[in-house]
């Protein structure tokens, strides 16, 4: 009988299709930003500041960062999880890489929201 060890990256199909979906949501948005920025009337400083002035901008800006900061940490972490044998560094490195993605999310928001 063979014993199993479940110690790599048994995510499978769910974490595949959660980082599809989290790159469909940054494809959107970069279509969406494109098309703004072409609408701007001119590219300066007060043209930015009113673009993401609306709450939807604000919005959709900072759901992509949740989608961006999402979609590395399960990229990252099959990483971890697949190249770092040593299990006390893996849960380090696991454990740096969610507090600096949670750093970021509140970093990102706080640029968002102190326009």
């Amino acid at each position: 009988m063979v014993k199993r060890l479940v110690v790599g990256a048994h995510y499978g199909f769910r974490d595949w299709l959660l980082q599809r979906l989290s790159a469909v949501v940054m494809a959107v948005y970069a279509v969406i930003l494109a098309v703004q920025i072409l609408l701007l009337p001119q590219w300066d400083n007060a043209a930015w500041r009113a673009l993401f002035a609306g709450g939807f901008m604000r919005f959709i800006t900072f759901l992509f960062f949740l989608s961006l900061f999402f979609h590395a940490w399960i990229g990252v972490r099959d990483i971890w999880m697949d190249y770092i044998k040593s299990i006390s560094l893996r849960v380090t490195l696991h454990a740096i890489t969610a507090l600096l993605l949670i750093g970021y999310a509140g970093w990102a928001a706080q640029i968002l929201w102190r326009l």
